[in-house]
This record gives structure tokens, C-alpha cells and sequence, in this order.
């Protein structure tokens, strides 16, 4: 028998839930392609340790840009690759997959993931939206007739949503997200210390000083690059409180966006969240005070989940298990 899967489909990475096994797979959505002929020539990791250090001929893609796919076929060779390596396929049988997307997407980019899931080897293919399996993943009880607040920050978009019911009252999906950050970084070093770095490296500092709000005392990191005016290699020393400059306008932007969604909410559910707080997931809520930014802000309790980079593959599987069981009970 196929085993079901659930897939967290990234911008940044891909992570696959197998049935009775828990998350199995986390890998960067980078496939590397040799551009004369068209081969593939790595996927994931391996991909990804090209990523700004190909030769002409090599192309290091990434083929999903703001949490939806910008190159098909890219996108259904990454994902054959990856479900052909879990080995979840029974003889004669395909799995079930759950896939997730964007709440604001549209019908051509819903169409575009669920033919690349089919295409990749799956049997039936559920849609589901971030910001609910992320929920769940979360460990959230989204069933209940209380409201729940999740702001999930991934790579491509930040997905806001408040769930009753089991479904989405009220949500706000931005392009706005880890990607950016990265960009910001890259744009304010040029800015300020004349000095080309790579998405990697913008992407490094985030990782290991970034900072949401003003430190006292903050942490400084040595960064190399290549000198904007001669090109040559020089290294520079950064602080936190100058990631907090570059991220500040996009920090402010996700914010705004959760402020809309809670502006728009029936005040019974507004006051659950007074009272329940925000969910933060995602790899963006891992930025050093970005519960305490969103908390300050709109005046409610902020919690980042336990395993924030997990919890879409996670709710994505567990919802697939949470269908399956209704299913046998109705048999």
C-alpha cells in the first residue's frame, strides 16, 4: 500500500510528511540545470551549495517565487524527485497528497500545484491553505468555535489568518516574507558600506544576528563581499541594529497586514484572540523579537510554535489522517 504524504511546496524549502513516519524530507526548492541541454543535474541541497557559484553553463533555479510555482516543469521534476526518494509508492498503488498554498492565489496558480502534485506521482490531491496547516501543525484546535489567530511567515509570503470551525474566517496573504528580508539585507549593505554581497550571505546575517526590534547591546558579524566601486573582496563587520533598518519597513508591512485581518473580525472572535493570542510559524517568526514587535503592536499575547519551520508539512499530514479516519468511520 502507498503510504499518504503531506507536502509544505516552499519558496525556500520543501518538506514531505509520510503517513505513520512524521516529516521525512526537509531540502531548499533548488533544482541546478545544465542550460545547453536542459538536464538536471542536482535538486535541493546539493542544488542549493550552487546557488551563486555555478559555472555559465549551470543554471541554480528556484522555481517557486512567492509561495507559487513560476516554473512548472522545474517545479513537477524537484517534487518526482523527491517523492521517488522516500520510496512511498506501493506496487500498484499511488499516494495521497496534501499539498499546501497561499490563501490569496489564483485559480490558474491552484490548478498549476495540484497538476504538478498529480504529475509528480500522486494519486488523489488535496489543496489546502497555509495559514490552516500551519494551525494545526501549530497543535492548534482549529475545530473548536473559538477563534485562532496564525501568522505564518515563509519565504515567499506571509500568510494571516483567524480559524473557527475548522475553516478561515478572515485572512491576508503578502508577498512579503523571508525572500524580501533577504533582499533588503543585500540592498542596505550596498547602501551603506558600498559592498556586494550574495543572497546567501544576506541570508546568513539574518539567520545569526537578525533582529527585529533595537538591542542595547548588539550582536556584530564579519561579512565578505565584493567591493561595489573595484570589485575587489573586502570584509566588513555589521551589527544587529542595522538588520533591524533593513528589515524595518518590511517587518512593518506584515504587521499592517495582520492589523487588516483582525480589523475585519466579528467581536467575539476579536476578543478569543485578546484572550488566546497569536500563533507565529514559519522561518520568519525564528527573527529575535518578532514575537515582541507583532505583541507590541497590536496589543495581544504572541507565541512562536515549538517547531515553526515544521508545522505546515506536519498539519498537512495530519489533516491527510484527520480525512482518512472520517472516512473509515462513514465506511
Amino acid at each position: 500500500m502507498a503510504k499518504d504524504i503531506g507536502i509544505d511546496l516552499g519558496t525556500a524549502n520543501v518538506l514531505i510528511y509520510v503517513e505513520g513516519k512524521g516529516i521525512v524530507l526537509n531540502e531548499p526548492s533548488v533544482v541546478a540545470v545544465d542550460a545547453k541541454s536542459d538536464r538536471i543535474l542536482a535538486v535541493g541541497l546539493e542544488a542549493y551549495q550552487m546557488v551563486g557559484r555555478t559555472p555559465g553553463n549551470i543554471r541554480a533555479i528556484r522555481p517557486l517565487r512567492d509561495g507559487v510555482i513560476s516554473d512548472f516543469d522545474v517545479t513537477e521534476a524537484m517534487l518526482t524527485y523527491f517523492i521517488n526518494k522516500l520510496n512511498v509508492k506501493g506496487f500498484l498503488s499511488k499516494p495521497n497528497i496534501m499539498i499546501c498554498a497561499p490563501t490569496n492565489i489564483t485559480e490558474i496558480e491552484r490548478k498549476a500545484i495540484i497538476q504538478a502534485a498529480e504529475k509528480s506521482g500522486g494519486a488523489k490531491v488535496f489543496l489546502e491553505y497555509e495559514p490552516k496547516v500551519a494551525a494545526v501543525g501549530a497543535g492548534l484546535d482549529i475545530f473548536k468555535a473559538t477563534g485562532n489567530m496564525v501568522i505564518d511567515m515563509g519565504g515567499g509570503t506571509s500568510d494571516i489568518a483567524v480559524l473557527s470551525l475548522g475553516d478561515i474566517v478572515a485572512s491576508d496573504s503578502i508577498r512579503v516574507a523571508g525572500d524580501k528580508m533577504n533582499s533588503e539585507i543585500v540592498g542596505y549593505i550596498k547602501r551603506h558600506h558600498s559592498l556586494v554581497i550574495g543572497e546567501r550571505t544576506a541570508e546568513t546575517i539574518k539567520i545569526q544576528i537578525g533582529t527585529a526590534i533595537q538591542q542595547a547591546n548588539p550582536a556584530t558579524m564579519e561579512v565578505r563581499g565584493r567591493d561595489a566601486y573595484d570589485g575587489m573582496p573586502r570584509s566588513i563587520e555589521i551589527n544587529a541594529n542595522e538588520v533591524e533598518e533593513a528589515l524595518h519597513d518590511t517587518l512593518a508591512q506584515i504587521v499592517s497586514a495582520a492589523h487588516g485581518v483582525l480589523a475585519q473580525l466579528p467581536p467575539e472572535l476579536a476578543s478569543d484572540i485578546v484572550d488566546r493570542g497569536i500563533m507565529l510559524t514559519g522561518g520568519g517568526s525564528l527573527l529575535k523579537g518578532m514575537d515582541e514587535l507583532v505583541s507590541e503592536a497590536l496589543q495581544v499575547p504572541v507565541v512562536i510554535s515549538e517547531a515553526p519551520l515544521d508545522n505546515v508539512a506536519q498539519g498537512a499530514g495530519e489533516l491527510l489522517e484527520h480525512m482518512n479516519s472520517k472516512k473509515k468511520h462513514l465506511n
